[in-house]
């Protein structure tokens, strides 16, 4: 289907031609009716299908022909992470070329000067604002934002937002805005029960669709190292020394092994810097400009880097850890052989690792090949495997108890402070 078989606005067409943007991706061609029409929608889509057109252009539509304050903000935009706010942000400029839409930007990790700058936008109101859940809460807290009459929600990348933990403050968020006439979206790569939870608390009967997940790229060579997890650090350094690192991302799934990964490397002689959440905005900048000049040899980073991010001539993506959910490995290694070049990904599967390799082939529909282990090295026992999968089992329901006690008594504590209040 082409753009212009859509009912968008005249203004938004003139962009999408200037941008050379003429056919809608799946995503797009299923998403932007419904949304169009008001109906809350839910798009289940990975990274690179065009999901963030997919919302905006009908939501600027409906900006633009219906009356809306212009002291309110409109339409609110969460994301996870700054750069994927930054990225939409730059996707509003392109797209709403010709409307001039009123748009404010609102991530941590800036300065005093750059939180001043969104308060003012703020108190003028916006059209749009596109915020990550954190500072999108600390204005709140402070009373310089309202949404208390934002008739448009987009959650983007729901699910890892949720995955960071953003669960709470995304509801608090939501309780701020009007509970009738508020049109809500909902974009996510995976469709877990908690994004079914949070769909039906916080929308209204809506369209879903869902885009398969696409396959990794043909010019992709896999393989996986079946290893004991206390042999991870050595065959990464093999690695390395077999084969001189050039544009490599090395992913781990926390930012604490992120941080020891960079420091055994960087002592190890090798050049790598890290990318996780503690770095500011201007590190982080600086970090990726770096890379992208071919001045970085190997970017260890966190799933921060897995999505949203345009990475040109990766040659290697290795996995420290299999991710959990399975589509999270495609979004891994897609960052190599993009635009038909080749590319190399590599796992380490350590004992704990089996049940998501189990997923992750499942969803590829093959088996991975296996990697032989250095010399000297052998792989797991079945014993072995069983032994740390049932501690594993163990710890989470520790866990879980644990944060459960812990929600009882803040709660208990709220109801004493009710009662009870302070002299």
């Amino acid at each position: 289907m082409l753009f212009e078989d859509l009912p968008l606005s005249e203004d938004i067409l003139d962009a999408l031609y200037d941008m050379h943007f003429e056919t809608c991706t799946p995503i797009q061609e299923q998403c932007i009716p419904p949304l169009l029409q008001g109906r809350d929608v839910i798009g289940i889509a990975q990274t690179g299908t065009g999901k963030t057109a997919a919302y905006l252009l009908p939501l600027l539509t409906r900006l633009q022909r219906e009356e809306h304050p212009v002291d309110a903000v409109n339409i609110l935009v969460m994301a996870p992470t700054r750069e994927l706010a930054r990225q939409i942000d730059q996707a509003l400029e392109g797209f709403g070329y010709y409307m001039q839409p009123r748009g404010v930007a609102i991530y941590g990790g800036n300065d005093g000067i750059r939180y001043e700058t969104e308060r003012k936008a703020l108190s003028q109101g916006a059209d749009i604002v596109i915020a990550t859940p954190g500072r999108l809460l600390t204005h709140i807290d402070l009373g310089t934002l309202d949404l208390s009459r934002t008739t448009h929600l987009v959650l983007d990348e729901a699910d890892r937002m949720l995955d960071m933990g953003f669960s709470d403050d995304i509801l608090r968020i939501v309780s701020q805005m009007p509970k009738q006439g508020r049109q809500t979206v909902l974009f996510s790569a995976t469709m877990p029960e908690k994004i079914r939870q949070l769909a039906r608390t916080i929308m209204n009967n809506p369209v879903e669709v869902r885009i398969a997940v696409s396959k990794p790229a043909e010019g992709i060579e896999q393989r996986v190292y079946i290893c004991r997890e206390r042999d991870k650090d050595y065959i990464l350094r093999r690695i390395f020394e077999d084969q001189r690192p050039e544009r490599v991302i090395l992913f781990a799934s926390k930012k604490t092994k992120v941080k020891e990964l960079h420091i055994l490397l960087k002592r190890a002689g090798f050049n790598i810097e890290a990318m996780h959440s503690d770095l500011d905005q201007h590190e982080r900048d600086q970090v990726m400009l770096r890379f992208k000049a071919g001045q970085i040899d190997i970017l260890a980073a966190t799933d921060i880097v897995s999505r949203g991010i345009d990475i040109d001539d990766v040659t290697m993506v290795i996995n420290y850890d299999c991710p959990r959910e399975a589509e999270d490995y495609v979004h891994r290694i897609g960052r190599t052989a993009r635009a038909g070049r080749r590319g190399q990904a590599l796992t380490l599967v350590g004992e704990s690792d089996m049940p998501a390799l189990h997923k992750i082939e499942k969803l590829l529909e093959k088996q991975v090949p296996r990697a032989p282990l250095p010399d000297g090295l052998q792989p797991p026992t079945a014993d072995e495997i069983k032994k740390q999968q049932a501690y594993g089992r163990t710890r989470g329901r520790k866990r879980a108890g644990f944060q459960g006690r812990r929600k009882k008594r803040g709660n208990d504590a709220q109801k004493r402070n009710k009662k009870e209040p302070r002299k």
